[in-house]
């Protein structure tokens, strides 16, 4: 099992399988869009298996398909099958913002997924637009509506954003009165594409659950997984549960299980380290895959311990500014 100077188990890859992306959420990247990466930088279908099949080996038995948006892209569907064939792998999931994935949910669930977080900062389809600057929250709510039909797990993850979207907090939490989902309430984090100054959000975990308290009296606290990044609530008689994820204030990284490749296939032990370690570069150059396992066993071994060090580490002061679609989700 991999296991980092801290004595965190490693068990979790998430695989940002493309930087691209169908909508242009305000908190994740300009209006024109990113830089995208070239086609011949991005990893290969055969090399991102073949990255999987490496860390499975080592002991990574769960896997998150992330974006940009998953669907976007060609033939993703064929890639997530052959990645749920992995020996070892007992958890494969996926997140997406819901707009290309309704016609792929049967064949989802006949892969063994059992669990999709699902990007949906609004249930007004008019803020919908000024967030993602996009018409398609009809598209996200057909793709929410087959995910139940088809008995899959939906987590609903919602970016909190000042004077955007907080009168949604309390509809979003509704929503889970009658239907099986997790709502999951996200703290903003910096990472939007452009070179904006330092940013601390007024909305951060503390205040969302405050507010959500002052509608719900009788929310609860529930046991939290190990490794979670979200706080976990119960309300009773809510067929479905209340998260919220400090993802900017950074308190769940004592217990971090997590590790990234981005679409060029870079190593990034943390979300807010700055480079990484070029994995696809180093297959291209003849690495075996014993190779790949040090390079990787290393890479662990030098795991920041939380977010706040990882960003001192950061000698540019720029990888805070970057897009989550060229990080990974």
């Amino acid at each position: 099992m991999l296991t980092d100077k801290f004595g965190r188990h490693i068990n979790y890859l998430r695989l940002a399988v493309v930087d691209r992306c169908n909508l242009r959420c305000t908190y994740c990247m300009p209006e024109n869009g990113l830089s995208w990466i070239k086609q011949n930088e991005l990893m290969t279908d055969e090399e991102m298996l073949r990255i999987c099949s490496v860390f499975t080996e080592l002991g990574v038995d769960k896997i998150r398909i992330t974006g940009g948006e998953p669907f976007v892209r060609k033939n993703c569907i064929r890639l997530i099958e052959k990645i749920s064939h992995l020996k070892g792998l007992s958890d494969l999931s996926i997140t997406t913002n819901g707009l290309l994935t309704e016609q792929y949910i049967p064949q989802l669930k006949e892969f063994g997924i059992r669990s999709v977080n699902l990007s949906l900062d609004t249930l007004d389809e008019e803020r919908f637009f000024r967030i993602t600057r996009r018409r398609s929250f009809d598209k996200v709510m057909k793709t929410l509506e087959s995910l139940l039909k088809h008995d899959i797990r939906v987590k609903i993850n919602t970016v909190v954003m000042e004077n955007q979207n907080t009168e949604d907090i309390i509809p979003l939490v509704q929503l889970a009165k009658d239907l099986p989902v997790d709502v999951r309430f996200i703290e903003e984090m910096p990472f939007n594409g452009n070179n904006t100054a330092d940013m601390v959000p007024k909305w951060n975990y503390p205040q969302i659950y405050r507010y959500i308290k002052t509608h719900f009296p009788d929310i609860e606290k529930a046991e939290d997984p190990k490794s979670s990044t979200s706080y976990n609530y119960k309300i009773p008689g809510f067929a479905g549960d209340i998260g919220i994820i400090a993802a900017y204030t950074r308190s769940f990284c004592g217990d971090c299980n997590r590790i990234r490749i981005t679409p060029a296939g870079i190593l990034r032990t943390c979300l807010y380290e700055d480079g990484g370690i070029n994995l696809k570069e180093r297959i291209r150059s003849g690495a075996t895959d014993e190779d790949l396992k040090n390079i990787i066993i290393n890479s662990i071994h030098h795991k920041p311990k939380d977010g706040w060090e990882a960003e001192k580490q950061d000698t540019t002061a720029q990888s805070i500014h970057q897009s989550m679609a060229t990080i990974g989700g």
